[in-house]
């Protein structure tokens, strides 16, 4: 079921990442602006989620505040914050904050 749902939230449903590695460092990252995304134009890169790292309160704790995005051909590859997409969806947001690196 969760599946189907996510098919709904996103544009697709990856496995991995199909871009080549951009070597951003966490420091380059935090650099990267913020924009809004919308969850449907977003292809995941994972097609798991630790349920813990879902329903953690803290889970951003130690991590950025904002997802990591990868635009690639045209494409939106969510590379990090799965659990921030899905949590923004649940609470029936369309639009997750996140740090986009043009490719």
């Amino acid at each position: 079921m969760v599946v189907i749902v996510a098919k709904v939230i996103f544009k697709r449903v990856g496995d991995g990442r199909p871009y080549p590695d951009h070597g951003l460092s966490a420091k380059e990252w935090a650099g990267v602006p913020p924009r809004q995304v919308r969850l449907d134009e977003l292809v995941t890169t994972k097609d798991t989620l630790q349920l813990a790292a879902l329903l953690d309160e803290d889970s951003t704790f130690y991590g950025d505040l904002f997802a990591h995005v990868v635009e690639w051909n045209g494409e939106l590859y969510l590379e990090d914050g799965l659990h921030r997409a899905l949590r923004a969806a649940l609470q029936q947001r369309h639009i997750l904050h996140a740090r986009v690196h043009t490719m």
